[in-house]
């Protein structure tokens, strides 16, 4: 019998309720879904080229703008690829492609000396470059600019560049509701206006995904509020595979404070000096791991975790005060004035913190030119999965991630556009119908919550089963409501996401790297040393 979920899965028309005359089209030789770090390259890689980067919010809406601690690179004379590629894997925990990190600890370099003469001013101490150390680096080397804006610096370069090439639109305010094409064969997007009120459908010979993560899953979370993994769910609608998505990074310090927004406080802040301290300023770290404050991400989420369960606070602190009060304003310039303005002095006040979701090392599978398995279908950033960070991201490597494999993934396309067919334009609509009303404010909550409590930061069978169980009932309903906006859109890929996390969860019977079971604490290299793929038949098995 086809069940709710099947049904959307297969109809991806069931997304829209739109009529013809509300429908514009145009065609382009490539579209780039998102203006992160990754998708800003490729496209600086497709000169000659028609090129539409679709934005869903403003072009400033991305989380490589929001990034703050830096980019990792071999740039340091105490530094090596060698060593970096070391670090990596080691943090991998055995899934990391050792190929794919050769390339980007190798290529990374270039990307990074590329972006200085463009015009990326990294900061510098005297005449070389400052560079810093986060979590379970072996040596320092993330460059940083403008103390804590490395994202914003980059961004802002990047779009200089981009807007310099002909032939190259950027358009705001355009959400996805689907990929278009047929037979693992993708012709164009299918794309909402909210500007203009109207679809706009676009063909074009390539589709580049380049959006980013998938974080606004969670309750808590660092990612900007339009990161709902809208392309991850379009790839699962039309038979493309996830990889590892069971894999998601929580950042250890993220400000908790009611009524603030859950703001990022850089891993470099630890790098500097910064402590985790219990409420009575005593440090805590030693009991969970010998790199103390600079242990793993992942290790150092659970122990906060931990620690909150045994002693019941709703946090802990992270204590600056080993760090001369000039420097903190000098090196951390953006945190220092975002806490002030919640009554937070920083240079003498502890900031109250705890994990945010952060990071997805899992994703839409690709190649190492950005190919995905659907024909037609690139991805880079962090909505794919190369395998370069396996288990778990090396803090800062995600930058470097999207210049090196977004250039890749713009180069392939450039050489291969010419041989694609470009479809002619044609029309694409849904006729109007009528479903069952729903309130996707609070479906939205409803899965939020859910994955905070039963797929976050550790996991466990019971747990696992509640949630698909939930998300399968809510299915029942939510894929047949009357939807004509982006938050009822948002919540159905929300939830077509949740299942897939909590399926990869719950099959992955060990833990590693980020991906932590309770009821099956240990790693199991013998039957869990691989990658695990999630397709939409997966989905619906069982659901």
């Amino acid at each position: 019998m086809i069940n709710s979920l099947d049904r959307h899965l297969m109809i991806p028309e069931y997304l829209v309720s739109f009529s013809p005359d509300a429908v514009s089209a145009e065609e382009v030789d490539c579209i780039i879904i998102g203006i992160g770090v990754a998708g800003l390259r490729a496209a600086i890689e497709m000169k000659g080229m028609s090129v539409l980067i679709a934005c869903k919010e403003s072009t400033f809406d991305s989380s490589s703008y929001n990034a703050q601690g830096g980019i990792a690179v071999a740039l340091s004379p105490l530094d090596s690829p060698e060593k970096h590629l070391r670090d990596t894997l080691a943090v991998g925990c055995g899934l990391n492609d050792p190929e794919a990190v050769k390339i980007l600890v190798n290529e990374g370099i270039k990307r990074v000396e590329e972006l200085i003469s463009w015009g990326v001013r990294f900061d510098r101490e005297n005449s070389s470059f400052h560079f810093t150390r986060e979590s379970a680096h072996s040596v320092n080397r993330i460059l940083h600019a403008q103390g804590d804006s490395t994202g914003r610096e980059i961004i802002q370069v990047l779009l200089s560049k981009v807007k310099g090439i002909p032939g190259i639109r950027i358009k705001e305010n355009l959400f996805l509701i689907d990929l278009v094409g047929s037979d693992g064969e993708i012709q164009g997007a299918l794309f909402f206006d909210r500007k203009l009120n109207k679809l706009l459908y676009v063909a074009a010979r390539k589709v580049l995904l380049a959006s980013g993560g998938i974080g606004q899953l969670y309750q808590e979370t660092t990612n900007p509020s339009a990161i709902t993994g809208d392309l991850q769910s379009a790839l699962i609608r039309k038979g493309g595979v996830l990889t590892d998505i069971e894999f998601y990074q929580f950042h250890p310090t993220t400000l908790y404070l009611a009524g603030a927004p859950r703001f990022l406080i850089s891993e470099s802040v630890r790098g500097e000096g910064g402590t985790l301290v219990d409420r009575n300023g005593d440090p805590f770290m030693e009991q969970y791991h010998r790199l103390k404050d600079l242990a793993p991400r992942d290790i150092v989420s659970r122990a906060i975790v931990d620690y909150m369960k045994r002693t019941g606070a709703p946090n802990v602190f992270l204590d600056l005060k080993r760090i001369p009060a000039s420097r903190i304003k000098q090196r951390f310039p953006q945190i220092y004035r975002f806490c002030l303005k919640y009554g937070l002095d920083i240079t003498r006040d502890p900031i109250p913190v705890r994990p945010a979701a952060h990071y997805s090392m899992g994703g839409i599978r690709t190649d190492k030119e950005g190919r995905t398995s659907l024909v037609n279908l690139f991805a880079c950033g962090e909505v794919a999965c190369t395998g370069v960070h396996g288990a778990n991201r090396l803090a800062s490597n995600s930058l470097l991630e999207g210049l090196v494999f977004g250039a890749r993934a713009g180069s392939a396309i450039r050489r291969e556009a010419a041989g694609t067919v470009r479809r002619a334009v044609r029309a694409y609509y849904v006729k109007e119908r009528r479903g069952l009303l729903i309130d996707s404010y609070d479906l939205r909550r409803s899965v939020k919550s859910l994955m905070w409590k039963n797929v976050g930061i550790e996991r466990d069978e019971p747990g696992l089963k509640e949630a698909l169980r939930r998300f399968t009932n809510w299915t029942r309903y939510a894929f047949s409501a009357e939807l004509s906006d982006t938050n009822g859109w948002e919540a159905q890929n929300m939830l077509i996401l949740g299942i897939a996390m909590a399926k990869a969860a719950l099959r992955r019977r060990e833990s590693r790297g980020a991906h932590f079971r309770r009821d099956w604490p240990e790693t199991d290299d013998a039957n869990w040393n691989r990658h695990q793929d999630i397709t939409r038949e997966d989905l619906i098995a069982d659901s």
